[in-house]
């Protein structure tokens, strides 16, 4: 009898296990990150050898870390910041139609900015007899294949700058995030974000590899995402919790001047003003955000960044990949969420859960809860894709009075459907609940 009971209590055991592996294995490897014990905002986690580094630029990385120095060099990370006349094929502008009002030609430049969504040009001007730079008047707006007017003291530091295009150093405004090692040290040691602008200086690390850099993959969920919202989150000058801008004035900062990896990046950015529920120049009420690089505003406000998910259970950290203009599809969201999976979707299958064909735009994840929401210039069309992640009714896009271009289902029924009957398609399908309406 006892062995017949130990036999039925294994079964039992074994059946439970099977039926709670098939129910949660997608989040099983994410078990260590999602249950780590946060460290809080303010600890520093740089070590002790690498406060006293300097930073020595990607090629010394190379040596021992070939696949991933190859995996990054392909990446749109060092194309940040190019030397055309190293590289030509960094130039994406057509120059024989810069409008004659500009102040700049091709060979006044040094340096191209970006060039996947628009191009900046940086011209060489010293300022306090320091290597800078400033910017031209124009840039070109790879989306419309045009070139537009640009005034870099528009943004939120045009009371801490004359109106000239020639007195707003870069070194202020794009070097930071731009250049590696300009950030808290003040030298262009790499053009673009190279290694160490995710690990911090290397100097130590280089002489003796059992000093580490630092490694945003090892840290609780919260301080991981800070390699990337170093740069990928919008912010002000930090200086203005105790200072006004007119003490700041010609040295207000566009990104946090002194951080470094592993560093408390709290201590050196202040992330640009937001309240839940109102509307700013930058975000909508609800926090979809308006402009470009904005990805870890909305993230920390998401459900995703609440429960510990990270930027790069995403992205890759060296590929980037995906990136807004390869995605692959379903399968990379697929990889924790699935159906009869404890987060879900609560369906049985894909075209339950978006009332859409499976293999149509409508049942793509990105589509419904990534929307495209915010634009590169004034004049871009929107294709900055939401990191909030959650979906926006029609209902709540008239609420939050955002363009109807932004609603998920009006991208696509623009043609056919208005915003009160796409309103009415979601409440007759039931997938309006407490918070949707």
């Amino acid at each position: 009898m006892k062995r017949l009971i130990l036999f039925l209590v294994t079964i039992f055991v074994f059946v439970i296990a099977y039926v709670g592996y098939t129910k949660a294995h997608k989040i099983y490897p994410y078990l260590n990150q999602l249950t780590q014990e946060h460290v809080g905002v303010e600890t520093d986690l740089q070590n002790k050898d690498q406060k006293k580094a300097h930073f020595v630029g990607a090629a010394k990385c190379k040596k021992c870390h070939k696949d991933k120095y190859k995996d990054w060099s392909h990446s749109g990370h060092p194309k940040m910041i190019r030397d055309w006349r190293k590289d030509p094929s960094a130039l994406v502008a057509d120059f024989t139609k810069l409008p004659k009002d500009a102040n700049f030609k091709l060979e006044d430049s040094t340096y191209t900015i970006g060039g996947k969504f628009k191009q900046r040009y940086m011209i060489r001007k010293d300022f306090k007899g320091k290597e800078d730079y400033v910017l031209g008047n124009y840039q070109w707006n790879v989306q419309t294949g045009k070139w537009q007017k640009f005034k870099p003291w528009k943004y939120w530091y045009k009371s801490a700058y004359e109106h000239d295009n020639d007195k707003l150093p870069t070194s202020r405004a794009c070097d930071g995030c731009h250049f590696t090692g300009f950030m808290s040290q003040e030298k262009r040691v790499d053009t673009g974000i190279s290694c160490e602008a995710c690990h911090g200086p290397a100097s130590e690390h280089v002489k003796d590899p059992d000093s580490e850099v630092y490694k945003a993959s090892l840290s609780d969920p919260v301080r991981q995402n800070e390699v990337c919202l170093q740069c990928h989150m919008r912010n002000r000058d930090k200086r203005l919790e105790t200072q006004s801008m007119k003490e700041i004035y010609g040295d207000a900062r566009d990104y946090p001047y002194g951080y470094e990896a592993g560093k408390s990046l709290a201590k050196y950015k202040m992330v640009a003003p937001f309240i839940m529920g109102h509307e700013t120049k930058e975000f909508y009420a609800n926090g979809a955000a308006k402009k470009n690089r904005t990805q870890g505003n909305e993230f920390v406000h998401s459900m995703k960044g609440r429960h510990g998910i990270t930027c790069i259970n995403c992205h890759n950290p060296h590929t980037l990949a995906p990136t807004a203009q390869h995605n692959s599809g379903n399968q990379l969201c697929m990889k924790c969420h699935g159906f009869g999976s404890p987060i879900g979707p609560h369906q049985k299958d894909l075209q339950s859960h978006t009332h859409h064909k499976a293999d149509s735009k409508g049942s793509l994840c990105v589509e419904c809860h990534m929307p495209k929401v915010g634009r590169h210039t004034g004049k871009s069309p929107i294709t900055v894709r939401s990191h909030l992640f959650g979906f926006t009714t029609p209902a709540q896009t008239i609420k939050y009075k955002m363009p109807n271009e932004t609603n998920a289902c009006f991208a696509c029924h623009k043609k056919d459907r208005d915003m009160k009957t796409l309103q009415n398609d979601l409440e007759s399908w039931g997938m309006i609940s407490w918070d949707k309406r």
